[in-house]
């Protein structure tokens, strides 16, 4: 059986990732194949669950590859939290909503703020699409996480450490840099690419 949470990104899932790895009867892992393309990207061992915010733009492979045999989680934060917490990684390499604002809104005017508010709702509404008829599915929301873990521990007959599960949302996981280290990276990355250039 597969498992896979799907979210916006900024949700919390990097501590989804450390709760689930205290399960001992699937696998589990955060955006493992996101380097991958064609059919290996969507291409999970069996008894995995896969925590991946990019699998948000790859729903039709997903559903192409497993259907309705797959368990799926939609996983959320507050819209508003989720994306506030994004803009301040706008100028992160590979900042998803600022490819997002270059790429598919093609250089709008709009705030980067009114970006990445579009962005999670753009997410969110094409997961909550994808869900619609599917046989086996759920919610679980960062704002009451312990109550649906335990809920989603039973669902997919989890065995392992449900206590250690727990504590690890009592943890920080990945958080948002300061301020100062989100500059320093800009700043490293700009020069990287100066050098590139300029070689």
């Amino acid at each position: 059986m597969n498992v896979f949470v799907l979210c916006t990104g900024r949700s919390g899932s990097n501590a989804v990732e450390a709760a689930c790895k205290h399960i001992t009867n699937f696998s589990c892992a955060h955006e493992s194949r996101a380097t991958f393309v064609g059919d290996a990207r969507v291409a999970y061992a069996d008894n995995h669950i896969e925590i991946d915010h990019y699998l948000s733009w790859f729903l039709g492979r997903l559903d192409q590859a497993y259907g309705d045999d797959a368990y799926y989680v939609h996983l959320t934060r507050d819209p508003e939290k989720v994306a506030r917490t994004w803009l301040r990684w706008w100028w992160w390499q590979g900042s998803s909503p600022r490819a997002y604002r270059n790429a598919f809104l093609k250089m709008t005017n709009e705030s980067k703020l009114d970006c990445t508010r579009d962005y999670v709702r753009t997410k969110t509404e094409n997961i909550r699409h994808f869900l619609k008829g599917k046989p086996h599915t759920m919610n679980m929301r960062m704002e009451n996480i312990e109550d649906d873990f335990r809920a989603f521990w039973t669902w997919i007959g989890a065995e392992g450490d449900l206590e250690a599960a727990l504590s690890e949302f009592s943890k920080r996981h990945n958080a948002t840099p300061s301020k100062l280290r989100m500059a320093w990276r800009f700043l490293h990355n700009l020069a990287g690419r100066a050098l590139r250039f300029y070689r």
